[in-house]
């Protein structure tokens, strides 16, 4: 098996030169992360309407589409399914993600992100009738849908519509395998039971599993010092035969070294290795508080545009590594120069649109309370 084919290149999370505008893409960082992931013949991209407020299309169709030929590279995009009111909305978002992009066809087109409620969504638009015709038309060359929710409700999906369509796009690592919220084990048997390949999407659970507590970055270096963690991650995913990409968004130059490394030399999960990792993620489930990717779908669902995944992350860091210039970073930068979490109305808008199934009006009430009632870090200072 060709495991080097499997590595995919996620452009969620693309370097910015601003960090608090996702709009702001570092291009020319970009540009040159794409030329070596290309000089190393890696070829496929995966992107979304939604992504970086719609400037990840724009900044593929730069680093890519203007400078290579065509045939030279895999493009991958999605229909934003929260947004389709009715069927024609289809062809508006298709026509616009292909004017983003600058390119003809697909090689794989998606309904976005399924889940409960917008699945209804999509039935209503017919957008699984949509995708069919688009690969009839020679538009996509392959049809699927992302997914994120439950086992049930993908095999209800999948016996639906599962042979019209090629691949399923789903939440995939070690942590959620036997995760009940995510159930990434069970997904995967479902789409191997329906002959479906399969494309993995947050490997790394959006950071979670490299941005662990120093014990068990402690534990990984003692088990293998020269392997990283992003490493084992990585493949976990890719040792599966029915996955056949596995995304990864890099926002440093580092981080594709690293992944290119690990998919030149690619080496199968032992069962040792299994083992480890299972203990790994024990422990994981232990240490962090909100299990949350940073996909940041929540705010622009959020009417108070509360920034929930910064405050997500300073609460885990926090409950692992207790220090004050975290509790500052909470009052001074999150609390004052942008929405308080205590600004939450409850309104529960932002709970269709997490890709975690996170109860994110429950955490954030945890948050405030962690760090408003715990510490207080004026405490002494000058």
């Amino acid at each position: 098996m060709n495991y080097k084919s499997k590595f995919g290149f996620g452009c969620m999370r693309l370097p910015q030169t601003d960090e608090n505008d996702p709009t702001k893409i570092d291009q020319d960082l970009f540009n040159d992360m794409v030329d070596l992931y290309i000089e190393h013949g890696f070829n496929y991209f995966d992107t979304s309407y939604a992504y970086h407020n719609g400037v990840s299309e724009v900044a593929i169709r730069k680093a890519i589409v203007e400078r290579y030929p065509r045939e030279s590279y895999q493009i991958c995009d999605k229909i934003p399914t929260w947004a389709l009111t009715c069927e024609e909305d289809n062809d508006k978002y298709v026509n616009e993600m292909l004017e983003r992009l600058g390119i003809e066809y697909f090689d794989v087109l998606l309904i976005h992100n399924i889940n409960t409620p917008w699945f209804n969504l999509a039935e209503n638009a017919k957008s699984f009738e949509y995708v069919k015709n688009m690969k009839e038309k020679g538009i996509a060359k392959r049809i699927g849908f992302s997914f994120h929710d439950k086992a049930e409700l993908l095999e209800k999906v999948l016996e639906k519509y599962g042979d019209l369509l090629d691949v399923v796009q789903i939440q995939l690592n070690y942590l959620d395998w036997e995760d009940p919220s995510i159930e990434s084990g069970k997904c995967y048997e479902l789409c191997v039971k329906h002959g479906l390949d399969v494309i993995v999407m947050e490997p790394l659970k959006g950071g979670v599993l490299i941005n662990s507590p120093d014990s068990i970055q402690d534990e990984f270096k003692k088990f293998n010092p020269d392997k990283s963690i992003a490493s084992f991650a990585l493949r976990f995913a890719a040792s599966l035969d029915n996955v056949k990409i596995v995304l990864s968004g890099m926002r440093k130059m580092d981080d594709l070294v690293d992944n290119i490394d690990t998919f030149e030399n690619f080496e199968v999960l032992s069962d040792e290795e299994h083992e480890f990792l299972k203990r790994m993620a024990k422990k994981l489930d232990e240490n962090v508080a909100v299990p949350c990717s940073e996909c940041g779908y929540c705010i622009d669902a959020c009417p108070e545009m509360i920034p929930i995944p910064e405050y997500f992350t300073l609460y885990n860091i926090s409950k692992n590594r207790p220090a004050e210039d975290i509790y500052r970073l909470y009052f001074d930068k999150l609390a004052d120069e942008k929405v308080h979490a205590a600004e939450c109305t409850y309104c529960g808008t932002c709970l269709d649109f997490c890709t975690q199934q996170i109860d994110i009006p429950e955490e954030l009430e945890k948050v405030c309370e962690h760090f408003e009632t715990g510490f207080s870090p004026y405490a002494g200072a000058p």
